[in-house]
């Protein structure tokens, strides 16, 4: 037991001071371990004796499912140790990063069990006491609880952290693309039977969607008064996975890949089907996917 304590990023970014307090009141100061941004999360490190640490266990998220019981637990408005209670209301949602605006954490949990200012950071339990996510975020028009907070799943937590921990940072897999989902609109302008798929409108420069040969939208049409880019490549799936829309693409990168792995796309272009292989970079700051 070496002190690590997991957190959201966004509750120790520009922190000029870290204070961790124990539930019998007492106090130490911690130190920053790593961070990533694109997760929200963070480790810190408190120096105690062993025998004041009681980790929790942590669970496997891929087995919740919508209806599960969770609990969650945290200091809203500064009420250390509370404890409010609800459900799985879905899974695989995309959240907003704080400070990170073009890219977005993949494969959140969303539950209705009450989560205010003060819970971030704190864990998310499944009904065995293991830690199934970490609360994030809230959805509110008042910035109070409205019935949907957000927690990182805890697969993901198993991934970044012992990473952050060995090096300070994690490096996110990188295809070089945008675009948009395929909606029945869209599919009717490309010709498309299906409303399915990944539609790249934009190729980053010197990006590994470039290094491959993908194309981004060469044209726009107009139809009943709607500009529609097309001409672009449309991502069908991914490692033979079918792509409905974005959210796949980066549930997939979140779960299944990391820098300098390769990847295969099957790719719709100009009314034909192949497929490309991409080797994953580093993403850039402030680039997705």
């Amino acid at each position: 037991i070496s002190g690590h304590i997991i957190t959201n990023n966004h509750v120790v970014e520009g922190s000029q001071k870290i204070t961790v307090t124990f539930i019998d009141g007492t106090s130490y100061n911690a130190k920053v371990v790593g961070t990533d941004p694109y997760t929200d999360l963070a480790v810190i490190q408190v120096d105690v004796n062993p025998s004041l640490l009681h980790p929790l266990p942590v669970g496997n998220s891929s087995t919740l499912r919508v209806g599960d019981q969770v609990a969650a637990i945290g200091n809203p408005f500064g009420l250390s140790g509370s404890m409010t209670s609800g459900i799985v209301s879905q899974l695989g949602r995309l959240l907003s990063t704080p400070g990170t605006a073009s890219f977005s954490i993949p494969d959140v949990i969303q539950t209705d069990a009450a989560v205010n200012p003060g819970n971030s950071g704190g864990p998310l339990l499944n009904m065995k006491g293991q830690v199934v996510g970490i609360n994030t975020a809230i959805q509110s028009g008042t910035g109070e609880f409205a019935g949907i907070g957000f927690a990182v799943p805890s697969n993901t937590i198993s991934k970044i952290v012992p990473v952050l921990i060995d090096k300070g940072k994690y490096k996110h897999p990188w295809l070089g693309i945008s675009g948009v989902d395929i909606d029945p609109d869209l599919a009717n302008v490309l010709g498309l039977q299906d409303t399915r798929g990944f539609l790249i409108v934009t190729v980053v420069k010197d990006s590994p969607a470039e290094k491959a040969g993908l194309h981004g939208s060469t044209e726009t049409k107009e139809i009943d008064g709607i500009k529609y880019q097309i001409g672009g490549d449309v991502i069908l799936s991914v490692d033979h996975k079918d792509v409905r829309k974005i959210d796949d693409i980066l549930i997939h990168l979140q779960r299944e890949k990391k820098v300098g792995d390769t990847i295969d796309l099957e790719i719709l272009r100009e009314g034909r089907v192949t497929n490309f292989e991409l080797t994953l970079e580093e993403r850039p700051n402030g680039n997705q996917p």
